[in-house]
C-alpha cells in the first residue's frame, strides 16, 4: 500500500477544501491510501491573524474587511481541529507528499516556512528523496501571486530531492480559459476573493483532484518497482 500525506496550512479555508479534493483524486489509484495532515499555525498569537489589544479596524477604508477575516479565522480554526497535525516521521513514513497553503505576499506563509526549516534535517539524510510532490495553494485574486507562490515554493522541495510534479495542459484543459479561476503547469490553484469570501469552484477541486491522482499514480508504480525485502 502506497501512502500518500497531504500536508497544508488552511487560516481562512480555502486550503482546508482543496486538500480534501486533492486526497480523494489521490484514493482514485488502486492500492493507495491517502489522507490529509495539518500544519499547526503559530503558537504566539503576536504572529496569527487575531485582533490585537486596542486595535481599530475600519472596514470602510479596506476592502479586505479585517474584522469579518479574523472571525472566520477562528470558526476555521475550529473546524480544522480533527484534522491531525503533521509530524516529521509523517514525512519520513510517506512515499508522495502533496503541499497546500496560501500565498501571502506572492511567497509561502511564514508558519510554512517555519515548517520547512524543521524539515531541512532531510537534506542531510535522504529520507525524502526520489518521493513525488506537488503543490497547490489559494491567492485573493487572478494577479495576487498564485503561480509566483508554486514556483518559488519548488525550490526547498528541490533541496529535499523530492521530485516535482505539475498540472500539464492536456489533463487539464480547464486552466485554458479566460475566466477567473486559478490552476496553472505549476500546480492547482483556487481564488479566494480580495475578502476571502469566494469558494473554490468545481474546476479548481477537479483539477486538485487531478493533482493528487497524478502524484498517487506515481508514488503506486515507484512503491510496486521497490525490490522484495
Amino acid at each position: 500500500m502506497a501512502e500518500i500525506v497531504v500536508v497544508y496550512y488552511s487560516a481562512f479555508g480555502h486550503i482546508a477544501k482543496m486538500s480534501e479534493a486533492v486526497v480523494i483524486g489521490a484514493n482514485r489509484i488502486p492500492g493507495v491510501q491517502a489522507r490529509a495532515l495539518r500544519i499547526p499555525d503559530f503558537d504566539d498569537e503576536s504572529l496569527r491573524p487575531v485582533k490585537k489589544e486596542n486595535q481599530i479596524i475600519d472596514e470602510k477604508v479596506s476592502h479586505f474587511k479585517l474584522g469579518k477575516r479574523i472571525e472566520d479565522y477562528k470558526e476555521n480554526e475550529q473546524q480544522q481541529s480533527h484534522i491531525p497535525l503533521v509530524t516529521m516521521e509523517d514525512l519520513k513514513n510517506a512515499d508522495g507528499i502533496i503541499w497546500g497553503f496560501p500565498t501571502y505576499l506572492g511567497s509561502m506563509p511564514g508558519r510554512v516556512k517555519t515548517f520547512f526549516d524543521e524539515a531541512g534535517q532531510f537534506c542531510t539524510t535522504g529520507e525524502l528523496e526520489g518521493k513525488p510532490t506537488a503543490l497547490f495553494t489559494s491567492a485573493g485574486s487572478i494577479h495576487g501571486g498564485h503561480e509566483a507562490t508554486l514556483l518559488s515554493s519548488i525550490v526547498p522541495l528541490l533541496h529535499l530531492g523530492m521530485i516535482f510534479m505539475g498540472l500539464p495542459y492536456t489533463e487539464n484543459p480547464e486552466y485554458l480559459t479566460d475566466e477567473p479561476i486559478g490552476g496553472s503547469s505549476y500546480g492547482a490553484s483556487t481564488l479566494a476573493g480580495p475578502d476571502g469570501e469566494r469558494e473554490p469552484v468545481q474546476k479548481e477541486l477537479t483539477m486538485a483532484a487531478r493533482l493528487g491522482e497524478r502524484v498517487a499514480r506515481v508514488a503506486k508504480a515507484f512503491e510496486d518497482s521497490k525490490p522484495f525485502e
